[in-house]
């Protein structure tokens, strides 16, 4: 991939520099012994992932060096409960690793619909992934066979690796923005306004390193607004709302629009789930006991859908569309009219009636 973007880059006239940049001042950018000055300088830096510090914790990977492992182990162990520690640990338990996922709180995928986290919880075990909640790590000792982890509750078990997915933050530090006056917040992220300008005026940011929506889609989205801003026409200020996204975990989740939780304080009393489990007919034919689940969130005085849930095989290809039809308004009886394509699981979002 990284020669197949620099190449689109190179033919664009980019002139690509590999040397740590450094801000000087508002026009001016450090990288190497070069000095560029320009009239704006973006910031798009994304983020990093965090690994707490705790006895052991040099011995951890994170998602950075995950694909670059010498071999593949035996046994890992992942901690972390968001989409990389549940993605990662869908890959190590895919190829065969003896894989366990130990996270601190009651159930992963905080943020998503519980229906959703529920779901995933018993269909991931299907698949002879452990799952640990409530755990944490109090330290790693190296010994010559593996990683010796000990949890919280003292308890011992070797792995062959151990994956931090605990979050990421936003990569600023040693950017020298404090030179330009660029304002951090607490997180260390980037404060900019609603056209992704910083305290500087000449130094913008956009992505990860603002820490709005740690999605890559929606980084895409802020630079094509600010090109258009800067350079080009007017462009529509980016819609943080109705962002569709996927987990891809085994088996993989999608969403868009609020959770039920969100949308029974925002419409409380005025709201219709409609909630479908089922096994879809490729898993039926070949003996698989792994479920679909499809949810839809309808606001009852308005008809209006609120929202797109579902778990299973191909649903973030299903979500994209769903996605445009949430934006466009759709609504209960704008699904109900709509005639399925049958044999498909996508068909259940317009059969729906209880």
């Amino acid at each position: 991939l990284n020669d197949i973007y620099r190449g689109i880059l190179e033919r664009a006239g980019v002139e690509l520099i590999n040397a740590r940049a450094e801000v000087i001042g508002p026009n001016e950018v450090k990288c190497g012994d070069r000095i560029f000055t320009a009239k704006y300088i973006l910031i798009a830096t994304g983020g990093w992932p965090t690994v707490p510090q705790f006895p052991g914790s040099e011995y951890v990977i994170s998602s950075n060096e995950a694909f670059f492992l010498d071999k593949l182990p035996k046994k890992a162990l992942v901690v972390g409960g968001g989409y990389i520690g549940v993605e990662f640990a869908g890959i190590f338990n895919g190829l065969g690793v003896d894989t366990t996922l130990a996270y601190r709180r009651e159930l992963f995928l905080r943020g998503f619909d519980m229906s959703l986290r529920e779901y995933l919880n018993r269909e991931t075990r299907k698949k002879g992934l452990d799952v640990r909640f409530n755990t944490d790590i109090k330290g790693i000792v190296k010994l010559d066979d593996g990683l010796e982890v000990t949890f919280q509750d003292d308890s011992k078990e070797i792995f062959g690796v151990v994956l931090y997915a605990t979050g990421r933050h936003p990569k600023t530090t040693g950017l020298g923005l404090e030179k330009a006056n660029v304002d951090l917040n607490e997180k260390g992220a980037v404060i900019v306004n609603d056209e992704f300008q910083t305290s500087c005026p000449s130094i913008y940011a956009v992505g990860d390193v603002i820490d709005r929506v740690q999605l890559t889609p929606v980084a895409l989205a802020e630079g094509m607004f600010l090109a258009h801003h800067l350079f080009g026409k007017e462009g529509k200020q980016v819609d943080y709302r109705l962002i569709p996204t996927a987990v891809f975990s085994q088996p993989e989740l999608a969403t868009v629009g609020l959770t039920e939780e969100e949308c029974e304080a925002q419409y409380p009393g005025d709201i219709e789930v409609y909630l479908s489990e089922f096994r879809a007919m490729k898993n039926t034919l070949a003996g698989s006991d792994e479920k679909t689940l499809m949810k839809l969130i309808v606001q009852k005085s308005t008809d209006k859908v609120l929202a797109v849930h579902m778990g299973g095989s191909g649903v973030a290809e299903m979500v994209q569309g769903l996605a445009v039809a949430l934006k466009s308004g759709a609504t209960k009886a704008d699904f109900d009219a709509t005639i399925g394509i049958h044999p498909t699981s996508a068909e259940e979002f317009v059969t729906m009636r209880k």
